[in-house]
């Protein structure tokens, strides 16, 4: 009997948002838009030169934000990782707790629970500076053979690619969610998986129901130059496809049904979590019937309001939100 909708597997990180102007960002020496790995030391180090001003924290990483948000729309979810056993690794947890979402998370004595500095520029663009810390020792073993026979879906980071115990542990994941006829979701994550670590990433999107990338990641992994073309091709090579193009709204393929969704039109405030949003948005949408087209309104507008904000957590009431969007998608001709 599966009683979980969705699983997801990702990286447990606690997420510290910081505003910065572009002068502070190139100072740090670090890319604009990107999400680079480091060592706790410098981590550190960076949170120290921001000094005292304002920062907000919350449970996070790629999957998580999109397990959370799929829970707070109402769907029965759990979350696979794992903490260290420190002040953060206790807020990871107790947040979860708080959100009544199933943690599969092991507090490892002596080790760090994994952080992702958020640096967020006047333009909203957000740069991603992680380190992963505990999770790299996220391995096979951590993998929950009855958890995912238990689950209609399990959802996947690319993030979690980027080690080789991760990969081991994704490899593990996926070959339990055949054994069990569970299907499996794959976020390509960032732009970096797929020219790093695209051999990795293209085997697993092979075996994969559904697929989310970017435009950018698109057209990447198609080997081409256009979104629409990549998407095309994208559509050929995977059961089900979900391509994101921010302002351009997204373009998606569901059980041979192919839809054009368009962006709501937001003042981009913070950029973060917002793909992680969509994807929540979306699966709650087509894992409870919904057409994949009202699923896809109901994901377009979730995430433009995450831009509109700042945070990867949606400040409406998610219900309100579901209720109101999938109502009105019904009227549309």
């Amino acid at each position: 009997m599966k009683h979980l909708l969705l699983t997801g597997i990702g990286n447990a990180l606690v997420d510290i948002e910081y505003r910065v102007t572009d002068a502070e960002l190139v100072s740090l020496e670090l890319t604009k838009g990107a999400m680079m790995l480091t060592d706790a030391e410098r981590q550190h180090a960076m949170i120290a030169g921001l000094g005292e001003r304002d920062a907000h924290r919350s449970s996070g990483g790629s999957a998580a934000n999109t397990v959370i948000a799929f829970a707070q729309f109402g769907g029965r979810a759990s979350y696979c990782s794992l903490l260290g056993k420190d002040a953060m690794g206790a807020f990871y947890a107790s947040e979860f707790n708080d959100l009544g979402i199933v943690l599969d998370a092991e507090q490892v004595a002596g080790a760090t629970t994994g952080t992702c500095l958020v640096l967020i520029t006047p333009d909203s663009e957000r740069t991603l500076n992680t380190t992963l810390a505990v999770n790299t020792e996220f391995t096979r073993r951590n993998i929950d053979e009855e958890r995912i026979k238990a689950s209609e879906w399990i959802y996947i980071e690319g993030y979690k690619l980027t080690d080789d115990n991760g990969a081991e542990a994704v490899d593990m994941a996926m070959f339990y969610a055949k054994k069990h006829d569970t299907n499996v979701a794959i976020s390509c994550s960032d732009g970096f998986i797929v020219d790093v670590f695209g051999d990795r990433l293209r085997p697993l999107l092979d075996r994969a129901q559904l697929v989310f990338c970017n435009e950018r990641e698109a057209t990447t992994l198609a080997r081409v130059e256009h979104g629409q073309e990549a998407y095309r091709a994208l559509a050929s090579a995977y059961p089900n496809v979900v391509v994101t193009m921010g302002a351009h709204g997204s373009r998606i393929g569901w059980n041979g049904h192919h839809c054009d969704v368009p962006a709501y039109a937001v003042e981009a405030v913070d950029a973060t979590g917002a793909g992680d949003m969509f994807a929540g948005a979306f699966m709650y949408g087509v894992l409870h019937r919904h057409h994949p087209e009202h699923a896809g309104r109901l994901a377009s507008y979730a995430s433009a309001q995450v831009v509109a904000q700042y945070g990867a957590r949606l400040k409406a009431s998610h219900i309100e939100v579901r209720d109101t969007i999938l109502r009105s998608a019904e009227t549309l001709p």
